[in-house]
C-alpha cells in the first residue's frame, strides 16, 4: 500500500518517546520533509520583524512604550518555538494500515489519531507561498467528527498528491463496500 514517493526527501527516522508502554502498530512510519522546518523558521522570523516594526510604530507615533513589553513577550514565545521546532518536526509521522491511517505528533504532549478510510469525507492539500517556494504542502483529512481532523504538514508535494489520490481511492472503496 505504501508508495516509495512517500519517503522521498523526509527525515530518516521517526523520533519516538522513550520508555515503556509505547503503542506498537503494524506498518511503517512515514515522515515529513526537513524543508518544513526551514519554511517555518522563515515564517517565524517574518513575524518577528512584523512585531518589531509594529512595536516601533506604536512607541514612536502613539508614544506608548508598553508596546515594547508586549512585543518582547511575544518575541520570547516565538524564539522558544524556533528552538523546539526541529525536534517537533521529527516527531510528526503517519502510518498507512489496512483499515485506517494513523497520525502522530508530539514528544511531551503526544497525540495519536487513527482515521478509518471509510470515514474520510474530504482530503485537501494546502500550499502557502512559503510552502510552494520549498516544494512542500499540508494534507488535511476531514471526517464528520470534529476532533478527528488530521493535518499532516511539511509533506513534499509529490508525496501529498500521491497520498491524497491513494486515500481517495481507498475511501471510495470502503464507502461502497468493495
Amino acid at each position: 500500500m505504501s508508495a516509495p514517493v512517500l519517503d522521498e526527501d523526509t527525515y530518516p527516522g521517526l523520533r519516538l518517546p522513550k520508555g515503556r508502554g509505547a503503542l506498537a502498530l503494524d506498518g511503517s512510519w512515514h515522515q515529513i520533509s526537513p524543508k518544513f522546518v526551514v519554511a517555518e523558521v522563515i515564517l517565524r522570523v517574518f513575524w518577528l520583524v512584523v512585531l518589531a516594526v509594529a512595536a516601533y510604530a506604536i512607541s514612536t507615533f502613539v508614544q506608548q512604550t508598553w508596546a515594547w513589553f508586549v512585543a518582547g513577550v511575544l518575541a520570547v514565545v516565538i524564539l522558544v518555538e524556533l528552538v523546539i521546532l526541529p525536534r517537533q518536526a521529527k516527531a510528526i509521522g503517519y502510518m498507512l494500515r489496512a483499515d485506517d491511517i494513523v497520525f502522530r505528533r508530539g514528544i511531551i504532549w503526544q497525540r495519536m489519531i487513527a482515521v478509518p478510510y471509510g470515514r474520510m469525507q474530504l482530503v485537501d492539500i494546502t500550499r502557502g507561498p512559503v510552502d510552494r517556494a520549498f516544494g512542500i504542502a499540508k494534507l488535511k483529512l476531514v471526517t464528520a467528527a470534529a476532533t478527528t481532523g488530521v493535518e499532516i504538514p511539511g509533506m513534499t508535494e509529490a508525496a501529498a498528491e500521491a497520498l491524497r489520490d491513494m486515500l481517495i481511492d481507498v475511501a471510495e472503496m470502503r464507502r461502497t463496500g468493495l
